[in-house]
Order: C-alpha cells, then structure tokens, then sequence
C-alpha cells in the first residue's frame, strides 16, 4: 500500500515532555555536543531491535542489507541528519516515543535539572535523550518506516506545546525503506554541527564502539566509516587503555563520570562468554525504583538481546555493562530468560566474580572502593538480607560508621574486641547524630566498646537476620538482654559508683508499672545505662526498635509494647519511691523523655508538657 500525503494532525505533548523542552529549549546545558551522541545511542537500540526481532522473522530484512547509521550534514540548508536502517516506527510508536516519557524518573529528573548549573551529568541516566536535539535545532522533523510494513510516517515539531504527525509523501516514503531519519533544521549558533570534523570528534569521543557502522555522509566525496565498530568487549585486555574503557563504559551506561570499578574477561570452559562490567563512581537517579532492575546488557554472540535480564541480582543493579555468551540460544524470549538454567550458571558466576573484584577493590584501591561504598553501600546491604550464600562476603565487602570512626569493615571490628567480648554490637537510628547521644551507648562507651551506627532504612531490615561474622554474633543494643559484666570499664572509679546504693528495685520498678500500665510490656533494672535516668528496648523475641518503627509507619506490622528499662542510680528514679505524689508524673516522665531520645514523639504531647510545667513547678516551690 503506498502512503499518501493527507493533513498533519497536531497532538499536545505530555505535560512532562513540554516541561522539558522549555528547559532544553532555554539552554539548560553548557556542552550541547552530547545531543548526537544521544541520537546515534537511539539509533543503535533500532539497529539493535531489528537484529532481534529478525531472527524470528528473517524477512524483515530481506534486503539483506546489514543495519547501519549514517550522518549527513548539509551546510546549504542549515541541517543535521542521523539515519538509521533499525527497526523504526509506526504511527502509534511515534506518538508514544516522542510525545510522551513513560518512565518514572522523569518528575525527578526535572527536579534536578532545574537544580544543577550543568545537567550535562544527567541527560543519559533518565532516557530522555532525543529531546537534547532541541538544544541545537529549533525545528525537528523525524520520518519513519516500520521494518515491514509499507507505511511511513512524519512527525515534527519546533520544540513548543506538542508535534504534527501524518503519512509521509511519495517522495519521503521513497527515501525511507525502514528505520528512521531524524533530521534537525539547525540554530543559527549550532552551525558547526554541519562540519564534517566536528562530526567525526564528537563520534570518536562518544560513540566510536557503538557496534554497526556510523558512516558520514559529505556533500563532496564518498560516504566513509567513522567509527571503529568493534565490540569492545570482545577485544583482548591488552589492546585496551584506560581510556577506550572509560568510552566504553560512558558509551554504554549512558553516563558521564569515570567508572570506578572495570572488570574484563572472558569465561572459557562448560559456557562461554565474554564480560565487560563497570561500577559508577556516582548514583544514578533511578537506584531505588521499586522494580530494582538491573542494567547490563545481554548479547548473544554480538546479538543483542536485552537490557534487564537480570543477569546480575538485585542487590547489584548498580553495575553497568555487557555480557556476551556464545552458547544461550539466539531465538530465546525474555520469558524465558527468567528460567534459562545457562543463564543462571552465568549469573551465578559473574555475581561472585563481581564480589571477588569488590573485595579486592577494597582491599587494593580503598579510596576507589570508598567511592562505590559512598554511592551504593544501601543497595549492596539489601544482598546481606537476600543472599544467603554470599551473606558472610557481603557482610565482609560492608563499611560502617562506628563509635570509633568511620569506613570500618568488621573484619577491623573484630581484630579490635575487647577482652571477653563475644558479640558484635549495633545500633539502629535515623541519624549518626542522634545515635551518637543515644543513652543505650552508656555502657559499652564506659568499657570502650566498638558500636556499629546504622542509619540507612535498609539497615533495620538485615539486621533482623540471624547474622554473625567470623563465629562473632551480630546483637542490637536495643534489643533483648545486655551483660557487660565480664567486660572491665576503661575507668576504674566508674566501677566504684556500681556499688553505690540506688533506689529500691522492687519498689521502683512496682510503682512505675503501676503509672504506666498497659504503656510499657515491662519495667526493669537497665545494664544499658550510666547516666541517664531511662531508655526503651526491644524484648529478644521482638522487632528491633527502628524495625518496628518503620513497620508500624507502613502499617505492616502491629506495634508491640516497647519494655522500659530504667537506671537504678538515677535521681529521678529514686525520687518515685521516695514521693508518691509526683511518682506518677516521673514515671511517665522516664517512659516519654525515653520516646523523645529515641526520636519519637510522646503518645500524648499536651500530657507531657503539662507534667513536665507540674514537675518544675513542684521543683520551685519546695526550693
């Protein structure tokens, strides 16, 4: 059927995509040259998508014509083309991948655009890299051909409110047989884009291992390849520097920053594949999307076959890359690449190849690892709770801010135990800060005690894992019962104060049950505290306390009563027995002033400021 020309229809961009523009329009960006190689990265994934989809349906290209990009400037007309022999699109594909951005990220990424000086870091990691053509060319038009079928379609647009789309006239349909021509009317200030040489440094500084031909079309001279078109990854270790490896992996991740972690090799052996890995040295926008999919790539025998496979697990969505097997079928479907038994034989190695450079990293190169560490340490941690047979590794590849410094690794805390120390002690918070002055601290900071200070949400989640780590149990401070006893305090007048007579114990501890009822699951005797007056912990069978804090906030689990441990030798513990008429107030006082250290607000916070106005009061009458 041959297209014919009829009236363009005008559409309205999605609100996100208009939003966008006007920032692309407006010249967000200091270095505008990334535009092409977005285009050529989108032109790759259409050449990519054809090979694919051919190998169930041959006859998409029949031509026989490999896939290919070419560029082609025109310095008489002011204008840009990228063209590719892809898949291409119809109708309904141009309205979807140009008019609107399905992914989640997008509000986000505008937050930080609208945030950074230079969003030239952030372009690649949000898919939204065929708008960058804005910040070059005041009118886009982009003709395209669906492998197979006879229709083609126009869309353009001049950056504004939304786009025109309708077939495409004889003269263009002649011009596309499949795949998509992006042609951008350029600005007056973007005519260098039209030199030949300007063309070929941008695709050698960003695309030069992009894999099919870029070829730079002149308008004197014959066509030529600029670009090198290996799979890198294929290459051996020794022809490669530093610096192909940084293009490769920008290429690739559609990032900016330096990787800082490369690992190369290639398995030989029962399966066969090549891998080429990178760990950023920054975050990506999307670390925490609820799907946690991965982004390395998978190739079969330089075929590309997706780009979340899970090939990695989801505990190290953070690695970029490429995975290449020469043995997994060509033809296999991404159903069922979730069940494929090679596949997870090289997920299963690579993890642990993966794990092992992580450690080396750490071990080699600590400021390197510090980078990943900083970056990812919250993601590498959910692995401890989900990976069992890597746990002790991953527990191992962990840092931790500690009460004795910072990017401590456990194997460090146990070197460092004090005599007759048997278990590893943490604490849970939503700050270093407020850890820091957590009351619960008192004890093991009298005898010296190392304490890991958690404070990433993930934190609370693993650590309710029966852990340890080289035979030395992991044990909340929150948590169950404490004994220190067999542990000498640094301050040999502290143990005197131990003898000192505090409050009746039965009496007390009767009295505040008592007040507080059905508050508290039970009131004891504390070993936690030195100096102040009370704290709440977790019964052992129970929740840690920022557990059950953040289970309760997602109404996931019903709250249970928190116990109440109270300092014998406190003041305000030995004035309840010793004053009956303000025993009630002060032991509400030590339940609510615990809450407040812990980070809670009090059940009832008019009650406790009017005890607290009552008590001061009392205070300054007897004075």
């Amino acid at each position: 059927m041959m297209t014919t020309t009829t009236a363009p229809e005008s559409q309205p961009f999605q609100a996100e995509v208009a939003e966008l523009l006007n920032l692309m329009v407006h010249s967000v960006y200091s270095e505008t040259d990334i535009f092409l190689r977005e285009l050529i990265s989108n032109a790759s994934d259409a050449c990519d998508k054809l090979r694919y989809e051919a190998i169930s349906a041959p006859e998409l290209i029949a031509d026989g014509a490999p896939p290919r990009i070419r560029i082609v400037p025109n310095k008489a007309a002011d204008t840009l083309s990228v063209v590719d022999s892809g898949i291409g699109m119809d109708r309904q594909e141009l309205i979807d991948n140009l008019g609107t951005i399905a992914r989640s990220g997008t509000k986000s990424f505008l937050s930080r655009l609208t945030e950074a000086k230079d969003g030239t870091n952030l372009i690649g990691q949000f898919g939204v890299g065929f708008y960058a053509a804005f910040m070059v060319a005041d009118r886009i038009v982009v003709t395209s051909r669906r492998a197979g079928s006879d229709e083609v379609f126009v869309w353009s647009s001049s950056g504004g409110s939304g786009f025109e789309i309708a077939p495409a006239s004889e003269e263009d349909a002649a011009r596309v047989t499949r795949g998509t021509e992006i042609v951008l009317h350029l600005k007056k200030d973007a005519a260098k884009y039209v030199e030949a040489h300007e063309i070929e440094r941008i695709v050698r500084a960003w695309s030069d291992n992009i894999q099919f031909p870029i070829e730079l079309v002149p308008e004197e001279g014959e066509p030529r390849q600029i670009n090198s078109a290996s799979a890198l990854w294929q290459r051996p270790k020794s022809e490669l520097s530093p610096e192909d490896y940084k293009q490769a992996y920008q290429q690739i991740a559609g990032a900016f920053d330096d990787p800082a972690m490369t690992l190369h090799y290639r398995a030989e052996g029962r399966q066969s594949y090549a891998v080429l890995l990178f760990a950023p040295s920054t975050k990506p926008f999307d670390l925490f999307d609820q799907a946690r999919k991965g982004k390395v790539k998978l190739y079969v025998r330089r075929v590309f076959i997706a780009d979340d496979a899970d090939v990695l697990p989801a505990y190290l969505r953070f690695i970029r890359g490429v995975i290449d097997s020469e043995d997994l079928p060509l033809n296999i479907s991404r159903e069922m690449l979730q069940n494929n038994p090679q596949l997870a034989q090289i997920r299963k190695a690579v993890t642990g190849r993966v794990i092992s450079e992580l450690e080396n990293l750490g071990e080699k190169e600590p400021e390197a690892f510090a980078k990943i560490w900083d970056a990812f340490g919250p993601v590498i941690k959910e692995g401890i709770w989900e990976d069992f047979e890597r746990r002790e590794k991953l527990l191992g590849l962990s840092r931790f801010t500690t009460t004795t410094g910072e990017k401590r690794s456990l194997k460090q805390y146990v070197e460092d135990l004090k005599p007759n120390q048997t278990d590893i002690y943490y604490l849970t918070g939503d700050s270093i800060e407020r850890l820091k002055a957590n009351p619960k601290l008192e004890s093991a900071t009298a005898r010296g005690i190392e304490v890991l200070l958690l404070t990433d949400p993930v934190d609370a989640f693993w650590t309710s894992a029966p852990l340890d780590f080289g035979g030395k149990p992991l044990k909340s401070l929150s948590q169950g019962d404490i004994d220190f006893v067999l542990i000498p305090l640094l301050d040999d007048k502290a143990e005197d104060k131990k003898d000192e007579a505090g409050a009746d114990e039965a009496t007390t501890i009767a009295l505040i049950k008592d007040a507080l009822g059905e508050r508290v699951s039970d009131v004891r005797a504390s070993q936690r505290l030195t100096s102040s007056a009370s704290c709440l912990v977790a019964g052992g069978d129970a929740h840690d306390r920022m557990l059950e804090r953040l289970l309760a906030m997602q109404n996931k689990a019903p709250a249970t009563k928190p116990i109440l441990e109270i300092n014998m030798r406190h003041p305000v513990v030995a004035a309840i027995a010793g004053d009956k008429e303000a025993g009630k107030d002060l032991s509400f006082l030590l339940l609510e002033q615990a809450q407040i250290l812990d980070g809670e607000l009090p059940e009832d916070p008019a009650a406790f400021a009017n005890r607290l106005n009552a008590l001061v009061l009392r205070g300054l009458a007897k004075g």
